[in-house]
């Protein structure tokens, strides 16, 4: 199931640690230049190698990883684990995040007036 020789492509590779969740995602990722390999923007079927810095823009966080173990197929969390050295900044805290756009349960739908302070709100 797992090898440590050769390369494997990136996508693949990316879905088979769990960094994303479908293997489509991730080459949509890539095809969106969210994912860099060694500081270079990537197309999904570029080759990924022991010792390579992957980066990825997912879910509105970055990962940055080492690839330390080559995986061609999906292999489950603990071992997913191991495959790769996480360097990735620690996620803010959740006091830090502001939920926009939460409405109260049964007030209604957004009036032109409110879609524009929200808007307002979000710099757009």
């Amino acid at each position: 199931m797992a090898s440590d020789e050769g390369s494997v492509r990136v996508d693949s590779w990316i879905w088979s640690v769990r960094l994303t969740k479908t293997r489509s995602l991730a080459a949509s990722a890539c095809r969106a230049g969210h994912v860099r390999v060694n500081g270079e923007r990537v197309k999904p079927a570029q080759a990924v190698r022991v010792g390579d810095e992957v980066r990825l823009r997912h879910a509105g966080r970055d990962r940055v990883v080492v690839v330390s173990r080559i995986v061609r197929k999906r292999v489950g969390a603990p071992v997913a684990a191991e495959c790769y050295v996480d360097n990735s900044p620690p996620p803010p805290p959740r006091e830090q995040t502001v939920p926009i756009g939460l409405r109260d349960r049964g007030a209604g739908r957004p009036t032109k007036r409110d879609r524009r302070e929200m808007e307002r709100l979000r710099g757009l």
